[in-house]
């Protein structure tokens, strides 16, 4: 009986392969060390500084420290909830909820490496006024989905970055 199993997850297992699947892996990156600015009240540079972890520094180090290799501005953090359709009555049924977060990378010089950028994600949302509070969690559910979808195009930008020299 196992060895039915194998023979079947086999054929599987090469097809996948051969497809060109591939796990994501680690991300390198052309620097060694990071900072974020803002540090605090934005929600995606908290979780980009979560994310990238023992690689963030501070933008201004203590005395005797060094400067981080780049540095990541968020410019702004913009959450938009759009009327999208209305019933027959005027009453909402649905919402357009947006993330705008705009970024740039700069090095410990000054000197941009990626210019001021701006990511958008949005999710539509349909509305019931008779489950409010299942939709508010909904909103706030679709809202840190987003949130991640961000900061991982993010990491992917950042990683894109092959050099710090000019």
């Amino acid at each position: 009986m196992l060895n039915r199993r194998h023979l079947v997850a086999l054929p599987a297992a090469a097809l996948l392969g051969g497809c060109g699947f591939k796990l994501r892996g680690k991300q390198n990156f052309a620097f060694e060390t990071i900072a974020v600015t803002p540090e605090k009240g934005a929600a995606v540079a908290s979780e980009l500084s979560r994310y990238l972890g023992s690689m963030v520094r501070p933008v201004a180090p203590a005395a005797g420290g060094a400067l981080p290799d780049v540095i990541v501005d968020i410019l702004g953090e913009t959450r938009e909830k759009v009327i999208v359709a209305l019933n027959a009555s005027g009453q909402v049924r649905e919402y357009q909820l947006r993330i705008k977060v705009r970024f740039r990378m700069r090095s410990s010089e000054g000197r941009d490496l990626i210019a001021p950028t701006d990511i958008l994600q949005e999710r539509d949302i349909s509305f019931n006024e008779s489950a409010v509070l299942a939709k508010e969690a909904e909103e706030a559910l679709l809202y840190r989905d987003m949130q991640s979808d961000i900061v991982q195009q993010l990491l992917r930008r950042i990683a894109a970055v092959k050099t710090l020299e000019p």
